[in-house]
């Protein structure tokens, strides 16, 4: 094959140009980062062993109380904790992170930038700074970094606190256009940095529409400029014995997706206590399989008989390793696009030395 198009490419000494064969700086996905439940790695990239696209914007939308910030939080932990080097700017519009809330968790606040812009300008600004200082430093010296913006919703514009401070009670009608025109500048600059943005906004009810919709705060901006966006809506999480609410269950709903099928739905437990649960959804999933089989209130797993809360309480002994790959060839065929191989087949599984 003729050299002509990749010395026309040498030719142009364009740092943003490439070969396809090559791979696109900014276009293809740099790996992903566990979300701490593998239901919400397995809808937000295909796999129980993927997550958060590394150099791409993820969002997480939802009414209030929905667990963004808990989501986000968790996302950083499990960032943090498989990068020792690694860093996150935290961009807090809702002054509501405390150095408290990362220690609960068990996140090490000194590698974290807490920065509190109060309007989108200052916001844009203040990460594209941050983009330049880290493209400065040579390559072998940059440790792995992240963005968070907690949330969008809240971000005010310049325009509007003039307008407070002139005592105008009018609305600036420019947000939306102030907010892509934000995105559209960060978008493939975090990309070509490897820098992952997690995002939180809001939704509201739309109001007129024929059929129940719910619609992100802030126009289009988020909506093109985002990789993956995720709806969230939750239900009360009791215990069984006291009553007490102990957590969430979050419905997580694929709005926008390039790595997984749209419209897709997974749920998470989100505890008070210790945040998103890596396994809840793995029993429901390995019945759906056919790897677990019900059998009325208990379920057969590994040679056993059990309660599922005992399968929760113990995880590792049910979901031994050939398990959790068969699971993960099953999720792969369940969200990812196309089809990823065959069915999986209980018999495929090898559980006798592990019974």
């Amino acid at each position: 094959m003729s050299n002509f198009f990749k010395n026309f490419v040498e030719d142009l000494k364009d740092e943003d140009t490439s070969i396809a064969a090559d791979g696109t700086s900014s276009g293809e996905y740099s790996g992903t980062v566990d979300s701490g439940s593998y239901m919400l790695n397995a809808l937000l990239s295909g796999s129980i062993y993927g997550g958060i696209p590394n150099n791409k914007i993820t969002a997480f939308a939802g009414e209030s109380a929905t667990g963004k910030t808990f989501f986000v939080l968790g996302c950083v932990k499990a960032f943090l904790d498989a990068n020792p080097d690694a860093g996150v700017m935290y961009f807090d519009t809702e002054a509501a992170v405390t150095k408290e809330m990362f220690t609960d968790r068990g996140i090490d606040t000194r590698r974290v930038i807490i920065s509190e812009p109060q309007t989108i300008q200052q916001f844009r600004t203040s990460a594209l700074k941050a983009i330049e200082m880290y493209q400065n430093t040579p390559e072998d010296k940059r440790p792995p970094f992240m963005f968070v913006l907690d949330s969008l919703g809240l971000l005010s514009t310049t325009k509007e606190l003039e307008d407070i401070s002139d005592g105008k009670e009018t609305r600036d009608m420019t947000k939306a256009q102030v907010i892509k025109a934000a995105f559209r500048v960060l978008t493939l600059k975090l990309a070509k940095a490897g820098i992952p943005m997690l995002v939180t906004n809001h939704v509201y009810e739309v109001i007129g529409s024929y059929i129940p919709m719910k619609e992100m705060g802030g126009g289009t901006g988020l909506k093109y400029a985002a990789s993956t966006i995720i709806f969230l809506s939750k239900k009360k999480e009791r215990d069984a014995t006291t009553k007490a609410i102990t957590g969430a269950i979050v419905k997580c709903t694929t709005f926008k997706s390039r790595l997984s099928k749209e419209n897709a739905t997974a749920e998470v437990l989100l505890s008070y206590k210790n945040g998103l649960d890596k396994y809840y959804g793995l029993i429901e999933l390995a019945i759906e399989a056919g790897l677990f089989q019900k059998n009325g209130s208990r379920i057969l797993a590994g040679g056993k008989s059990v309660y599922a809360k005992n399968i929760l309480a113990n995880p590792e002994e049910y979901f031994i390793p050939e398990v959790m790959d068969a699971l993960d060839k099953f999720a792969k065929e369940k969200y990812s696009y196309g089809t990823a191989g065959p069915e999986v087949a209980p018999e495929d599984i090898d559980t006798e030395e592990h019974a």
